[in-house]
């Protein structure tokens, strides 16, 4: 009887220790900061998070702030900088972050739909009643570009152009950036530029689809002429200086978000039916982002 005591005893301070141990990050992480790219306006991205915030804040026992900049390599910096923990972050804008911090950030998740896959397509997007069929029929013309670290926005369709023989700097007559995702589309719908790249994950969701979903386009005014081969989403990133429970607590709580909050998942992937939560990934999927960009900067540079 001595020895059970003496067993249940030891378990018992293992178990306090160990529960102490995994509330060390709290004492020094009492708020944590999750940084959100920039694919659609400000506004509309907060809103769309307030639920998210709400659910982190009650699985992680503290507070959680989210993280806004005008462009992506606000949020890019903000993690070289230690100034937020977690990034919800596109492939490219990720490969930026791994660059800038020396291979500081890792990826701990990303999306998967409910047939398995765990991409999406870059596309050249244009007015449908533009006559713009092809790459052809856009020789000449203004094509924008979302964002520098924008994945599926620019570095996914520069690099690929350029492998089909199309040098964007040359090819058309400009090459602005519209500075997020759906201004470029608005921008198209406007007749400000005469193309757009941008993304879709379906032919049924993406971010055309998106905006007419929230009344700001009109169904049927916008096309796609052209898809880039499947690029793998874009990952909640995290710090590697951050605790190891800090990290995991947070990698559970998202994992288990669609079973436990389906209406905060469900807010956060705009609705999306094909949405199915999320899947480990580790940074060798994203290493030819990393040379990617290491080539365009290249370029950059000899341009």
């Amino acid at each position: 009887m001595k020895n059970v005591l003496m067993t249940m005893a030891v378990t018992a301070v293992f178990a306090l220790s160990g529960s102490a141990h995994a509330q060390e990050w709290k004492q020094q992480y009492k708020t944590i900061r999750y940084g959100i790219t920039s694919a659609e306006n400000e506004k509309d991205r907060v809103a769309r998070y307030k639920g998210f915030t709400a659910y982190l804040e009650k699985r992680l026992g503290v507070k959680v702030e989210i993280f806004t900049a005008g462009n992506y390599d606000g949020v890019v910096q903000a993690l070289a900088a230690d100034q937020i923990e977690f990034a919800n972050l596109g492939s490219s804008a990720y490969a930026a972050a791994y660059t800038e911090t020396k291979g500081g950030v890792e990826p701990i998740l990303a999306q998967v739909d409910k047939e398995g896959a765990s991409g999406y397509y870059s596309v050249i997007s244009v007015r449908c009643d533009s006559g713009y069929k092809s790459l052809a029929d856009l020789k000449g013309k203004v094509l924008a570009f979302a964002d520098p670290d924008s994945t599926s926005g620019y570095a996914v369709p520069y690099f690929n152009l350029v492998k089909e023989g199309i040098d964007p700097t040359t090819y058309f007559s400009a090459v602005p950036f519209s500075g997020a995702h759906e201004t470029g589309v608005m921008g198209v719908f406007n007749k400000q530029f005469h193309a757009t790249a941008t993304y879709i994950n379906t032919d049924k969701s993406g971010i055309p689809q998106r905006m007419v979903t929230k009344g700001m386009i009109p169904s049927g005014e916008i096309c796609n002429i052209w898809k880039s081969p499947e690029i793998t989403n874009g990952p909640v990133t995290a710090r590697k200086n951050l605790p190891a429970d800090l990290i995991e607590a947070v990698k559970t709580a998202l994992r288990d978000l669609p079973k436990n909050d389906p209406a905060v998942y469900k807010e956060i992937t705009s609705g999306d039916e094909t949405a199915n939560g999320y899947i480990e990934v580790s940074h060798d999927r994203y290493q030819w982002i990393v040379e990617m960009r290491d080539w365009l900067r290249k370029q950059r540079r000899q341009g």
